[in-house]
């Protein structure tokens, strides 16, 4: 998730362009604030390339760290992901690790401040949960833990990870410094697990991208959705395929009626104790979906359908302007196409 921190090919997004302090409670300790922010997450202090991470127990040894809902800058670091962590007394799943090296290190040490053992053995497992550069690039501080993804995701983080870490370099200048591009090591497949009395289950679905990754936490209520929801923030789209990511959210929205329902962590934007940020998200996809077919019918040209303005809901979204453009850019050719061939 922002100067194409999602992009296939970062270079084309671009030109479309143009037209904390740390919680110090447990692991185990129930959350002392509401599971929505009151106020913002800490800025990002570019002089000593501090991120100002600040874990949030959202629901009891289940913790996420936000980033800003904003577009990829350097005045943020780059860091506009939500991560996060499960921790028990048996070991800990790490979910994502942000846009730099220096992010992954930052983050062990945030959860370590936050009472979490972060060793080899401690935490079981990181998860990437799809293949964009800020779910996968902070794994180098992860270097004596198994790094998993979905074996699609995997194969994506390798085709695409030299071309995002030149783009994300040129982005984000010095909060890149000593950045690899470094992909899940080990496959993950879908399934159930138990980690120190929590009951788990992930679960593929793609349309944000090939592979998308949904962790669920069926004894915290808590859900971390990956690329599939985004909350007052326009999705990003170099991978999409609005259909199947529209079916997906239904399907999703199927399982979760299934699920008491703590908190929903989108991949950007604020965390939720319902549904709203996959309402959000499926509202602005059904409308992108409808707007970029009907100008195809009607024989727009990419600019004209640039210049289309946004409906009034959407304009106080965060990257509004310059991420309808990505959209439109990465989507528009595949429905001129469909038009022609009817």
């Amino acid at each position: 998730m922002n100067i194409p921190h999602h992009c296939a090919s970062l270079a084309l997004c671009a030109a479309a362009s143009l037209c904390a302090v740390t919680l110090t409670a447990t692991a185990q300790t129930p959350p002392a604030t509401p599971v929505a922010r009151t106020s913002p997450p800490p800025l990002a202090h570019m002089a000593t390339l501090d991120y100002r991470l600040q874990p949030r127990s959202i629901a009891p040894g289940v913790w996420v760290i936000e980033g800003a809902v904003d577009d990829f800058s350097r005045q943020n670091g780059c860091n506009i992901i939500n991560t996060g962590f499960i921790a028990t007394p048996e070991g800990s799943w790490v979910i994502n690790t942000g846009p730099s090296f220096i992010y992954g290190q930052q983050q062990r040490r945030a959860m370590q401040a936050a009472g979490v053992a972060t060793g080899a053995g401690k935490v079981q497992q990181v998860l990437n949960l799809n293949l964009h550069p800020d779910y996968f690039f902070g794994n180098q501080a992860w270097a004596d833990v198994p790094t998993r993804a979905l074996a699609g995701s995997i194969a994506g983080m390798q085709a695409e990870g030299g071309a995002y870490a030149d783009n994300l370099y040129t982005l984000c200048g010095d909060w890149m410094k000593d950045s690899a591009s470094t992909p899940a090591r080990q496959p993950i497949a879908p399934g159930s697990f138990t980690l120190g009395g929590h009951r788990l289950e992930l679960v593929r679905y793609h349309g944000h991208t090939a592979d998308d990754l949904v962790l669920i936490d069926h004894s915290s209520g808590v859900v971390f959705a990956g690329g599939l929801v985004f909350a007052e923030r326009i999705p990003t789209t170099p991978h999409a395929d609005l259909p199947a990511w529209l079916a997906s959210l239904d399907a999703l929205e199927a399982k979760l009626n299934t699920v008491t329902l703590k908190a929903l962590v989108p991949s950007h934007g604020p965390v939720y104790p319902d549904l709203r940020g996959l309402h959000q998200t499926r509202d602005y996809l059904r409308w992108l979906d409808r707007s970029l077919s009907d100008s195809a019918a009607a024989g727009l040209d990419m600019y004209e359908v640039l210049a289309t303005p946004l409906p009034q809901r959407f304009r106080g979204w965060a990257a509004a302007a310059t991420e309808y453009a990505r959209n439109v850019t990465h989507l528009y050719p595949r429905y001129e196409q469909k038009a022609l061939t009817r």
